[in-house]
C-alpha cells in the first residue's frame, strides 16, 4: 500500500504554467516571453488582461505602465496605438528594445488553439466592461469550448459570476492571496463551488490542510507563483493540478 502510494505521488502529472510567460527569462507579458515559455515546455500561457482608453484589451499586469515599459501613466488613460508605441522590453534587458505591449486579440491570433491560456481579469473596478468583452472575444473566436483549454481566473468574485453566466462551459479560477489556511473558509469553499471550478492560492499561504480542503469540495488548485525547485516537488507531492511559474524549467 505504501509503494503504491509512492509511486501515486512520484507519478502525478500538473500542468505547467508560464507566469507572464517565462517572467524569470524575459519581460513579462510580451511576446518574447511568452514563446520563450513555449520552448521551455509550458501546457498553459498566464497573463494578464487590462483595457484602454478605448475600450481595447491589452496584456500588461499593472494598472500603470511605470513599471513595465517606458513610460509612465494608467493603462486606462492611453489608447491603444498610444500604449503599443511604448517599450516595453528595455526595462527587462536592453536586447528586449522594441517589444511592445500586445492586445489580447494579437495574443490570440498567435496562441489559442496552440496552447492552453489561463487568463487574469485584473482590477476589474477599474474597467466596468472588461468582463464583457473578455468574454465578446472569446466568444467571436468560437474559443468557449473546455478543449480549447482556457481558463478565466481573477480575485474579483462578482466579475467571475458574470463572465460564468457568460460562458459556463470556460472553467472559472479564484485567487486568493492572504496567508493563513482558514483564510478561505469551508463555507465559502462550498458557496464558490457553484461557479468555479479552480481555488488559486499563492504558493505562501499553501500547506496540506489547505490543499484538502480544496480537493474534499470538488475543487482544482493552481499554484502560484513558484520560483524554487524544492517548491515544485513540495506541489507535486500536495497532489495540485497546475503550478505556474516564472521559470518553467524548473517542472
Amino acid at each position: 500500500m505504501i509503494t503504491r502510494l509512492h509511486l501515486k505521488t512520484k507519478d502525478h502529472s500538473f500542468m505547467k504554467i508560464g507566469h507572464r510567460g517565462a517572467a524569470g527569462y524575459c519581460p513579462e507579458n510580451t511576446f518574447a516571453s511568452f514563446k520563450k515559455a513555449l520552448d521551455l515546455g509550458v501546457d498553459y500561457l498566464e497573463l494578464d488582461i487590462q483595457m484602454t482608453k478605448d475600450g481595447e484589451l491589452v496584456v500588461i499586469h499593472d494598472s500603470t505602465v511605470n513599471r513595465t515599459t517606458n513610460g509612465k501613466g494608467k493603462v486606462k488613460d492611453f489608447t491603444l496605438k498610444e500604449i503599443q508605441n511604448l517599450d516595453a522590453g528595455s526595462w527587462f534587458h536592453s536586447k528586449f528594445a522594441g517589444e511592445k505591449i500586445p492586445s489580447l486579440s494579437e495574443f490570440l491570433d498567435e496562441f489559442a488553439g496552440k496552447i492552453g491560456i489561463l487568463l487574469e481579469l485584473k482590477k476589474p473596478s477599474l474597467y466596468p466592461q472588461i468582463v464583457e468583452k473578455t468574454a465578446e472575444e472569446l466568444m467571436r473566436r468560437k474559443l468557449t469550448s473546455p478543449d480549447n483549454q482556457i481558463i478565466v481566473q481573477s480575485f474579483d468574485r462578482d466579475s467571475l459570476k458574470r463572465f460564468h453566466k457568460l460562458l459556463p462551459s470556460i472553467p472559472i479560477g479564484v485567487l486568493v492571496k492572504n496567508a493563513g489556511v482558514n483564510i478561505i473558509s469551508n463555507k465559502e469553499l462550498r458557496s464558490i463551488a457553484s461557479y468555479v471550478s479552480y481555488v488559486n492560492p499563492k504558493i505562501t499561504m499553501v500547506n496540506k490542510r489547505l490543499i484538502k480542503r480544496i480537493h474534499y469540495h470538488g475543487l482544482k488548485t493552481i499554484i502560484w507563483t513558484v520560483k524554487k525547485k524544492n517548491d515544485v516537488t513540495t506541489l507535486k507531492n500536495l497532489q495540485v493540478e497546475g503550478i505556474i511559474t516564472d521559470f518553467p524549467d524548473l517542472c
